[in-house]
Parts: C-alpha cells; structure tokens; sequence
C-alpha cells in the first residue's frame, strides 16, 4: 500500500461554510483518518494550499489548523503543477472566470455552486472541462444529508407508492443588522454582487428534487425583496435590491407537484431549518437534515373536522421515525471523498458541472417566471 499526495488548491475557504464544512470537516478530517482509501489499499492524502484575496484572514486560518502552505497569489498557485485539483468556495460572480484558468492550467475541478451566476457561462465551463479532459465536479450537499438519505431510501422501496406531492420549508429569520448583528454577509442581498435566494437556492432544489424525488420539468415563482434595508457586517446601511424569499412550484416527472418556500425572512416553528414533506398514495412522509419520519396507509388516522372543537388528537405522535440504519458521515465529507476516489480510479460519479449547470438553469428560469409572471418550462440540458 502507498500513500499518494493530492495538492489541492483550496480557494476562497475563509468563508464560514469554507473553514467549517470543506476545510475542518472535510480535507482536514480525511488527513486525520488517514487519507482516503482506494480500491488497491493505497491512500489518498490531501494537501491543501489555502488561496484567497486577505493575507491576514488566510495566515489566522493556516496558524489556527496548523496548514503550512497559503498564498494571494492565485496564478502561483495554479501553476503549481504539483497541486493538481482546484476548489472554489469564493465569489458566484467569479466563479466562472476562475474555474476556466484552473481548467487552462490543466487542473482537475471541483466547485461549490452555484456553478455560474449564468446558465452561459455554467455551459462554457462544462464544455472546456469535457474538451480538457479533466475531472469535474460540484458539490450538492444536501442530498448526502441523513434526513434526505432517508427519504430516498423509502422512495426506492415503493414505501409512497404513486408519489404526488412534496411540500418544502427553508430558511429562519436573518437579522436586518441594525439592532443585532447581520448573521449572513451583506453581498447576500445586493443583485450587483451576484445576491438573491433565487439564485442561492434553487440550484439546492434542482438536484434534492432531481435525485430525491423526481427530475424537474417546469418552474412557477415569485420572488419578494421583503426587507429593502439592511446594515452590512460593519453596520452601515445599505439598499437591499436582491430577492429574499421565493415562493416556487415546481412541475416534476411523473405529474408530482412540489411546492418549495425559500426565505430569509420567517421565524422557524417546525421540525428543522429546511423540511420536505412528500405524499404519496400508499404513504406520507416528512425528513429534515437529520430526521425522517413516515406514516403509512394503514396507519394513517381518521381526523374529524370540527372548528367548535379544541383539537384532540396529537398529530406529530401518529409518525414514526425512520431509523437510523447506517452510520452517516459529514455528507460534505462524503462527497469529497467520492470525488477524490473518482479521480484515481474512475469511480461512478454523477455530480460534474453538467449538473451544476442544470441547478443554474432552474435558478434562471425562476427569475424568468418572476419577471414574466408565468410558467417556465425547464427542457433537457445537454452541452
């Protein structure tokens, strides 16, 4: 057995999802465990180099984790022929400009999404991976979740039968920052800076419901900026001109119809932060990050109609909870290492940019139901 080296390029990770899910729980916990493992027994152990624009943000990260390699220097680092797989969890607005110099630099890619603040430059990109031959991937987290595992699991045992719905709640309230401090950074709510749930989420619900629950065929939204002021991480005020809730309903394969909230905007009375509750003929189903529970036809109660009536019966106690079946993984973890064994040896994977671009297509046809008032058909996305 042999260790193998994979530098990895790590940029734009001083973000709170940067640091805490792809550097601390991810690259840096695999080190721990030793790398990862390959069907031969050797081991893949990753390198990173920590690239960003603050030198100061970049050496606290590098000294806090004990990483001796970071740099300012993007094109150093990608001439590097020694680092040889790019990660980019920096700007969406940068994201295409970047990932095309990696892909000219001949480096593998893998990249949070969305891929692209377009659906051009998503497919440009997609196109000049394949042509280079390159490995490529983008991260979707969500569908490695325990919650969403399990809901997945009951899908492919028939457990709905014929599936007709999915109802989906997302978000919690993020302070404007005028009296408590803002909790999500500014550029978040600023259309200039590549800003807007639409955008952020919908790429999310692209592939939870692709690989979920069915593939996606036609998109209904409305957007909302609720809160049009709002006070930056330094608490000056700014125009909030970027979409902070959506109300969508999505037409999927097979007639199921699901209905997604995403908002910035609500105060959370319900299991989880994000819930996705799917009925079916045979049974009912409702999971969390963590969580799922479920109800089957047999077991489904006979509720009574009756406003004159304090209700009597305790709902949430007639589910059952699904159980916990394996051992799950940080699910951003997971897929770092299914990327990684991917690149050394060839391991099934389905997650490229290609799917990226798919999640940037609905996000754009959403804005377009927006601002169009009507329904948007999603076709087939091919390059």
């Amino acid at each position: 057995m042999a260790e193998i080296r994979l530098g990895v390029i790590m940029y734009g990770v001083t973000g709170r999802m940067g640091t805490n899910q792809h550097l601390v729980r991810s690259i840096l916990e695999i080190r721990r465990q030793g790398g990862v493992r390959l069907a031969s027994g050797d081991r893949v152990m990753p390198d990173p180099i920590l690239v960003g624009r603050n030198a100061a943000k970049l050496e606290a990260l590098a000294a806090t984790h004990g990483i001796e390699r970071w740099t300012t220097d993007l094109d150093a680092a990608l001439d590097n022929a020694e680092d040889e797989l790019f990660f980019d969890a920096a700007s969406t607005q940068m994201r295409a400009s970047v990932i095309k110099k990696a892909i000219e630099a001949g480096k593998h890619i893998y990249t949070e999404k969305p891929a692209a603040d377009n659906l051009e430059d998503a497919l440009e990109i997609t196109r000049l991976a394949n042509a280079a031959g390159i490995k490529h991937g983008v991260v979707q987290d969500k569908i490695f979740l325990p919650g969403l595992k399990k809901l997945r699991q009951l899908r492919d045992a028939g457990f709905f039968g014929r599936m007709l719905s999915v109802r989906g709640e997302f978000g919690y309230w993020v302070f404007p920052g005028d009296v408590q401090a803002t909790q999500r950074p500014a550029w978040n709510y600023k259309k200039s800076e590549g800003g807007g749930i639409i955008l952020d989420m919908l790429c999310h619900w692209r592939y939870v419901l692709d690989n979920t629950i069915a593939p996606v065929k036609a998109v209904s939204c409305l957007g909302a900026i609720h809160i049009p002021e709002r006070w930056d991480e330094e608490r000056q005020g700014y125009d909030a001109d970027a979409d902070d809730a959506a109300y969508a309903t999505f037409e999927l394969e097979g007639g199921v119809i699901a209905q997604i909230n995403s908002s910035w905007c609500t105060r959370v009375r319900r299991d989880d932060l994000v819930t996705f509750h799917v009925d079916g003929t045979h049974g009912s189903a409702v999971a969390g990050l963590q969580k799922c529970w479920s109800q089957g036809h047999m077991n489904t109660p006979r509720p009574v109609w009756n406003p004159d009536v304090a209700q009597s019966m305790d709902f949430k106690s007639q589910w059952q909870e699904v159980p916990d079946t394996e051992t799950f993984d940080n699910g951003f973890k997971e897929q770092w290492e299914m990327f990684i064994r991917h690149m050394y040896e060839d391991a099934p994977w389905k997650y490229t940019l290609l799917e990226g671009a798919k999640g940037v297509q609905l996000a754009e046809a959403g804005m377009k139901s927006w601002a169009e008032r009507r329904w948007v058909d999603v076709p087939e996305l091919t390059v």
